[in-house]
């Protein structure tokens, strides 16, 4: 299948989970306010946003199921491809720009203005307009391998960005570059299918192309083409692309932002962005992703669930399923559900699991007849099969994210609790109460 974004609008419209907004908003605060209300349960196109032309949507995917969907999928089967595709990459396809819907308006030097755009200021004490569902595309200048992710960008003026570029491989490439005196350069790829905005959220080593993960997702290459002014290829599809530049030696204020933590990452001096072209379809379509909304999080989530999984299973195969809460941005908590067999086994579990990612400061472990999607199922367990003395166990001073508000400049301390029956005790005591016949009672049948 092609990633086309139009075309998986025109499913959620099928699906009646897409609300057209054509009463005219404000993209400050009003856009996001809308379209926070009115998630997870439907996302929204907003036809008239006060200031541009381009109508903007957000909610492309609010749930597991519905990103599996966008690709044809099931959830499972979605992480079983993801995984499978973090090892099995498929080359992209490089197709000439000349006829291409993302060159139909071509604007450069003088030309660019970022006012065009109806960034959005989604909080209340952000401290600009912001993009937040841009794909930001850059080379490794030894090897030309692209590498693929997802930053904020504040609109500074007619040509330029702030940018915050946490300690990844963005930021890795841009040390690279400023080190020998020279820009990164970049290219910003707005109005993606969801497909390719999971695959940029692959955990993986410095080298991998995420849109070659993007194109076993698919099941075909990511066709890609060449941009105006830098060397940089982008999807063909796309509805918007900035090129630009990250400009070595320059540092100037970014934020606050409000983020998925649902708290604000604070002001600082941070990257700047010089853009020398945008690249548009006729009546493009702007997207925005409104901060911590289940958009936001399940694209981080189920990327870091895949990643872990793999890990998870080097440490131990009886490893059934792991979830990476909302609660905790999808980022924080993690809950293991696996069937132990020998003493440790869910401890070695929960190690791996803080190995997969720094972010990841809270592991429960649980035994296959918790429900790990469900709060009060593993809070249940906690209650009723943890002894905190023996189960839960701590790591002081571990590389956290700098991000989360109660770490130290981004250390931070690591919990694992093993709510598992000890091994040594008697089973039939945690086992949880049944009433026979129960799941076969249909209410239909005993209600008038």
């Amino acid at each position: 299948m092609k990633p086309i974004l139009r075309d998986w609008l025109a499913e959620l419209d099928r699906q009646d989970l897409l609300r057209h907004i054509h009463r005219q908003v404000s993209p400050i605060n009003e856009l996001a306010a809308v379209g926070k209300k009115l998630e997870p349960a439907y996302g929204a196109i907003f036809e008239q946003v006060e200031g541009s032309d381009i109508p903007v949507v957000t909610g492309l995917v609010t749930s597991r199921d519905s990103i599996a969907h966008s690709m044809g999928m099931t959830y499972p089967e979605l992480m079983d491809r993801f995984t499978y595709a973090l090892n099995n990459l498929t080359p992209c396809r490089i197709v000439e720009g000349k006829g291409l819907a993302i060159k139909e308006n071509i604007l450069v030097g003088d030309q660019v203005d970022l006012g065009l755009l109806p960034a959005c200021v989604h909080h209340e004490k952000d401290g600009g307009r912001y993009l937040t569902a841009a794909l930001c595309i850059t080379k490794d200048p030894a090897t030309g391998i692209r590498n693929v992710a997802i930053h904020r960008h504040e609109v500074r003026d007619r040509n330029h960005l702030g940018a915050l570029l946490l300690p990844r491989h963005t930021n890795q490439l841009f040390v690279q570059a400023e080190a020998a005196g020279r820009p990164l350069e970049i290219a910003l790829a707005i109005g993606v299918h969801p497909s390719l905005l999971l695959a940029s959220q692959a955990t993986t080593q410095l080298g991998v192309d995420e849109f070659e993960i993007g194109g076993t997702l698919l099941g075909e290459p990511v066709e890609l083409a060449k941009c105006e002014t830098v060397d940089i290829e982008v999807p063909v599809e796309s509805e918007i692309i900035l090129e630009g530049k990250i400009l070595p030696n320059i540092r100037e204020d970014e934020g606050p932002f409000g983020e998925y933590p649902r708290t604000y990452g604070p002001k600082a001096p941070r990257h700047v962005i010089e853009i020398t072209a945008v690249t548009y379809r006729s009546r493009p379509v702007y997207h925005t992703i409104i901060p911590a909304t289940m958009e936001h999080l399940l694209l981080g989530a189920i990327s870091r669930e895949a990643t872990m999984m793999q890990l998870l299973r080097q440490a131990t195969p009886n490893v059934k399923n792991v979830h990476i809460t909302p609660a905790s941005g999808c980022r924080y908590h993690a809950v293991i559900q696996l069937d132990q067999k020998h003493e440790g086994e869910a401890k070695n579990a929960m190690f791996a699991a803080f190995a997969s990612s720094t972010e990841i400061k809270h592991v429960v472990a649980v035994d296959p007849d918790i429900d790990i999607y469900d709060p009060q199922d593993v809070e249940w367990a906690i209650a009723n099969r943890v002894q905190a003395a023996k189960d839960v166990f701590i790591i002081s001073n571990a590389m956290g994210n700098k991000l989360d508000p109660s770490s130290r400049n981004g250390a931070s301390d690591k919990m694992g609790i093993d709510a598992t029956i000890p091994m040594t005790e008697d089973r039939e005591r945690f086992q949880k109460i049944r009433i026979t016949g129960f799941d076969a009672i249909d209410l239909k049948d005993y209600l008038d």
